[in-house]
């Protein structure tokens, strides 16, 4: 994190009491708006995303930039893992949109945003070049950015949010949310027994709703796909490969859920989506993390993960 625009080891260690995990809230929450209402006009090449290979949040955020039809209109910059948080991919620019600034750090573009800024440094990190400013930096404010604000630029016009549906998306990304996608990362960070089985409990939970609610349609919201199937598919990818073993998610493994797995295997599936996939980066990215993995040795498996074998849930049409 940054503390008064400097950087900082320290990780925010206020981010739970009585051993409890959360994610801090994010920071920069403007948006982007087709008219420009807010500051912020939708533009083709105006805006870059800084994401990560690993990261289920950046996942989300580039699955949308895909399906929306966007990859031509908003750039696309890879970070990993560095000495300093998160540090710039080789073969990615380092010259920093809209400016003549390189950089190697993306905790050097939040200093740039605001030189006095103070908090988490994450991805992925939505940029605008024209007013060099971070603009956003949650995925899920982001992704309905994407879905919405774009749609006289990109090729792609599905909603993925659509009016008639946005009751019970609601209702299934409360879930998804602090029960998978954040549930798995407070059972893998936990520090009490009893935070961690709260965790773990409600994270298998959610698994068993889920499993009932695809055994009904194809998709979490009915027979149409929507948002709320692209923000579970990053931490469902995940899970055999690393949560279940690495976060100690290890009730049951994603694949033992007929329908979870199936409906996995069906997202995975869509036009371009593997492209977007990178299972091995994020692999290695957790295992050699010392808070998950102190001897730092990847494991070999598992085996058999395929992802790419036919799936069942074309039967709902």
């Amino acid at each position: 994190m940054l503390i008064n625009g400097s950087w900082s080891e320290d990780d925010g260690k206020s981010r739970g009491e009585g051993g409890k995990f959360d994610h801090l809230p994010t920071s920069f929450r403007n948006r982007i708006t087709e008219n420009g209402s807010s500051g912020f006009k939708s533009g083709s090449g105006r805006y870059f995303l800084y994401v990560s290979r690993t990261c289920p949040w950046a996942h989300r955020a580039i699955i949308f930039r895909h399906i929306k039809g966007l990859t031509d209109h908003v750039g696309l910059i890879m970070v990993q893992s560095g000495d300093e948080g998160y540090a710039i991919e080789k073969d990615s620019t380092k010259l920093v949109p809209g400016t003549d600034v390189k950089i190697t750090s993306l905790h050097e573009i939040y200093s740039l945003s605001d030189n006095k800024y103070t908090g988490r440094v994450t991805v992925p990190t939505l940029w605008d070049s024209k007013n060099c400013k971070i603009v956003n930096n949650e995925s899920s404010e982001i992704i309905e950015m994407f879905n919405s604000e774009f749609n006289g630029i990109g090729g792609e016009h599905f909603d993925y949010f659509p009016e008639n549906l946005k009751m019970e998306i609601h209702s299934l990304n409360d879930m998804v949310y602090n029960k998978v996608n954040n549930g798995v990362y407070k059972a893998g960070f936990s520090t009490s027994q009893e935070a961690y089985e709260d965790a773990y409990d409600g994270l298998f939970e959610a698994f068993d709703t889920m499993e009932r609610i695809l055994g009904k349609h194809r998709f979490l919201a009915g027979n149409i796909i929507s948002g709320v199937d692209w923000r579970a598919f990053p931490t469902l990818y995940r899970f055999d490969t690393v949560y279940h073993y690495a976060f100690k998610c290890n009730k049951k493994h994603l694949y033992e859920y007929p329908n979870l797995w199936n409906y996995t295997k069906d997202l995975y599936q869509m036009p371009g989506i593997s492209d977007i996939c990178w299972l091995e980066a994020a692999k290695i990215n957790y295992w050699t993390g010392t808070r998950v993995n102190a001897t730092g040795t990847i494991p070999k498996g598992p085996e058999g993960i395929d992802f790419s074998a036919p799936h069942d849930r074309a039967r709902f049409g």
